[in-house]
């Protein structure tokens, strides 16, 4: 089936305006090394959650009010910051509308606390602000640390940051399209290199621990195990295991093209 080629959007030249989120909170030091990578690049606005999304994926806030603060987070380096009571993806759609007025040139989410590797991505709320942005139009990377630990050192985490924005920005992002970076918990000098990967086929094998309240009421605590059933050495799962940073050119389109002519071999009749 013939594919159509997707243009790079417009690559950065001048100082660009860069939008950091997260889903780990507006306090989380993930983010704080995000933005000090950005500082280095361009001028930085953060908009995030005023407590932890993790998990939320692509939700959005309809049903209650959205309260956006400004806050002294950043003040030191002079650098605005605002907290939303919403979802990372709120916040991303707020900053747009609300406090940029505009899109800006890029936009970084991270870095996360934890993988967002394989099938995590579809759960993921940084991912899904960095989605966001690039539903906007919006060249957009989402960063993740395979350390889940608040005292986790990230300064690797943020050189890579640094690296792979700078080239992007070189490059220009293909269209419709973000990426998806994942960092192994090594020192810098202990990281191999960064590989483009596809997304390993692996899952969480998921259950339920059941439970029961002081008021004798039955509730229900998510375990389980990650399982990657992937055996290739061009997915993300296999570049972190063996040392490297994993990239994963991620798109919004869902569309399963390859499942079009299978469905066609059927003459639909309402």
């Amino acid at each position: 089936m013939a594919t159509t080629r997707k243009k790079a959007v417009k690559k950065v030249s001048a100082k660009p305006l860069i939008l950091v989120t997260n889903d780990d909170g507006i306090t989380a030091p993930g983010l704080r090394n995000l933005v000090m990578a950005m500082t280095k690049i361009g001028k930085v606005v953060v908009v995030a959650p005023d407590s932890p999304q993790s998990a939320t994926g692509h939700a959005i806030t309809i049903s209650r009010p959205l309260r956006l603060d400004k806050v002294s987070v950043f003040e030191k380096e002079k650098i605005e910051a605002w907290q939303c009571s919403g979802t990372p993806v709120d916040c991303v759609k707020l900053a747009v509308n609300q406090v940029l007025h505009r899109k800006p040139d890029f936009c970084v989410s991270g870095i996360n606390h934890g993988s967002n590797s394989s099938i995590n991505v579809i759960y993921s709320g940084t991912m899904s602000a960095a989605m966001e942005g690039a539903i906007e139009g919006i060249p957009s990377i989402g960063f993740s640390l395979l350390n889940f630990d608040l005292n986790a050192d990230f300064k690797a985490a943020a050189h890579f940051a640094e690296v792979i924005v700078r080239n992007m920005m070189k490059i220009g992002m293909p269209e419709s399209t973000l990426l998806n970076v994942n960092i192994p918990y090594l020192p810098k000098t202990k990281i191999k290199g960064i590989k483009i990967c596809r997304q390993a086929n692996a899952k969480w094998e998921e259950e339920f621990a059941e439970r029961e309240d002081p008021h004798h009421r039955k509730y229900y605590w998510l375990t389980g195990k990650f399982v990657n059933n992937d055996t290739g050495n061009d997915t993300d799962e296999w570049a972190l295991k063996n040392g490297y940073v994993s990239i994963v050119p991620v798109q919004f389109d869902l569309t399963a093209h390859h499942a079009i002519p299978h469905l066609n071999t059927i003459a639909w009749h309402g």
